[in-house]
């Protein structure tokens, strides 16, 4: 896994319960897709294996994690939020709500 200093400069600014949901769901992305790179992109984290597939931002009462290409998704359980045509995003409170198999699936296809 490759941490770029920007993206750790990013997550050290959120709260300190945010800091652990952000910096598992980074590792989490890392692990899901292999060759995986992180920078910062729309003052963001962006995550990216030949293209962008996921993003995060923290805000003062979540994390937002987001998907490109959230087509290729299936959301059973319509935790996908969003209406724009090219994102969707899932609002994460507290590291109970990363639903770690789930989104390493999410993270597979998207990135494909």
């Amino acid at each position: 896994m490759h941490y770029k200093q920007e993206v750790s400069d990013y997550i050290s600014k959120a709260g300190s319960d945010q800091v652990e949901i952000l910096e598992r769901l980074r590792q989490i992305i890392h692990s899901s897709v292999k060759g995986t790179s992180e920078d910062i992109k729309w003052s963001m984290p962006v995550f990216k294996k030949n293209k962008t597939f996921t993003y995060l931002r923290f805000s003062a009462k979540h994390v937002t994690l987001g998907f490109y290409n959230y087509d290729r998704i299936k959301d059973a359980d319509n935790l996908l939020e969003g209406e724009g045509n090219t994102m969707r995003h899932v609002k994460i409170k507290s590291l109970e709500d990363i639903k770690v198999n789930l989104f390493t699936e999410w993270f597979k296809v998207t990135a494909d």
